[in-house]
C-alpha cells in the first residue's frame, strides 16, 4: 500500500514537518505500506488566477503534487493553523489540484493531522481543511490527531516527548491505514445500495 505524505507548511522549522516525518516513521513500521514522504516546497505554486491557467497551463508543482496523490493509495497531511483556519498556501494548492481532470483529491483517502503551539493541537484549521477536501469528493478519515503547545512537544531529536500522545498518533495511523487498505469504502457501497433500491422500485 502506497502512502503518501507530507505537512502543508514551508517553513524549515516547522512544527507540522517534524510531526510528519515522526508519523511517516510509524506507517514504515507497519507492514505491506510504502511511504513517500515529500517536502510541501517541492511544489511551488503561484496564487491561483484564472487568466495564468488559461495562458500558461496548470503548474508543473500542481501537476507533480496531483501525480504523487492520484499514485497513492492513502494520503496523510500534517497542516498548520493559521488565525484558527487553514493556511493560504495549502489552499491555493488545492485549489490548483482541483483544476485537474479527473481531480487527483476525488475518492482518495486522506487523514489530516496537525501540530500547533496553542491549546487546540490546529483543530479549527483541521476542521476548515476538511471543507474543500469534501467538496472535491475526497473521503476525509473522521477523526483527528492535534499536538497542542508544539513549540515544547519535541524532543532534541525531533520526537514528541508526552508518549501518551505519541501512542494516541500511532493508534490513529494503524487505525486509518487498516480502514484505507480495504477495497471497498462504506461510501461506495451505499450508492450501489442506493442504486439497488431504486431498479428494484422501478421494475
Amino acid at each position: 500500500m502506497k502512502v503518501f505524505m507530507f505537512a502543508a507548511s514551508l517553513r524549515h522549522g516547522s512544527y507540522n514537518k517534524k510531526l510528519i516525518r515522526v508519523a511517516a516513521e510509524s506507517v514504515m513500521a507497519l507492514p505491506f505500506c510504502e511511504v513517500e514522504l515529500h517536502e510541501f516546497n517541492e511544489f511551488p505554486l503561484p496564487m491561483y488566477d484564472a487568466d495564468l491557467e488559461s495562458t500558461e497551463g496548470i503548474p508543473v508543482g500542481a501537476l507533480s503534487l496531483g501525480k504523487m496523490i492520484s499514485d497513492a493509495d492513502a494520503v496523510i497531511i500534517s497542516s498548520p493553523e493559521y488565525n484558527g483556519s487553514i493556511p493560504g498556501t495549502f489552499k491555493n494548492a488545492i485549489d490548483w489540484l482541483s483544476r485537474i481532470k479527473p481531480v487527483p483529491l476525488s475518492k482518495k483517502q486522506i487523514l489530516l493531522i496537525g501540530a500547533s503551539p496553542g491549546h487546540l493541537g490546529g483543530v479549527r484549521g483541521n476542521l476548515h481543511a476538511r471543507v474543500p477536501l469534501h467538496i472535491l469528493g475526497s473521503y476525509v478519515y473522521p477523526e483527528y490527531f492535534g499536538l497542542a503547545k508544539a513549540d515544547q512537544a519535541f524532543d532534541q531529536n525531533d520526537q514528541i516527548k508526552d508518549e501518551k500522545q505519541f501512542e494516541k498518533l500511532q493508534t490513529l495511523l494503524t487505525d486509518f491505514i487498516h480502514y484505507a487498505s480495504r477495497k471497498e469504502t462504506p461510501f461506495e457501497r451505499l450508492t450501489e445500495f442506493v442504486d439497488e433500491k431504486l431498479h428494484e422500485r422501478h421494475n
